[in-house]
């Protein structure tokens, strides 16, 4: 997506020989091409500074750690990592994103997309039955 076409951009800018030599980073960058030229790094950019931009104009920009009354700011922020690198890794492993099989199939209705998104909210609500009482 577009975070992964910025970091091989930066990538490509500190090591070009290494983007150059492994094919995967070389399909996107290295040589003549340009991680950049693609809609979605566009997408992926303008929805941070949006984002950013809506919040600031609005007085809602500040600093906070969004928790429950029973866990602490370091557990919160653990959790959130480690939720973020299970959906980085399987998105990866799934050669895609997870989202993308379930509106896009869910839209032609494929079974194995519905199958899917099933799993998906049966598996956050049992869960979610572990993670209650630190929001409680």
């Amino acid at each position: 997506g577009g975070l992964n076409r910025i970091l091989v951009f930066v990538q490509d800018l500190i090591v070009p020989a290494h983007v150059d030599r492994t094919p995967y980073l070389l399909s996107m960058a290295g040589g003549e091409k340009n991680a950049l030229d693609n809609s979605i790094v566009w997408i992926t950019v303008g929805t941070l500074l949006g984002g950013f931009l809506s919040g600031w104009l609005n007085r809602r920009l500040r600093w906070e750690t969004r928790r429950g009354p029973r866990i602490g700011v370091r557990t919160r922020w653990m959790l959130a990592l480690a939720g973020g690198v299970l959906m980085g890794y399987g998105a990866r492993f799934a050669r895609g994103c997870t989202s993308g099989q379930a509106l896009s199939g869910g839209a032609v209705l494929s079974v194995g997309s519905w199958a899917f998104m099933l799993a998906v909210f049966a598996g956050g609500y049992l869960l979610a039955w572990f993670f209650r009482k630190a929001w409680n």
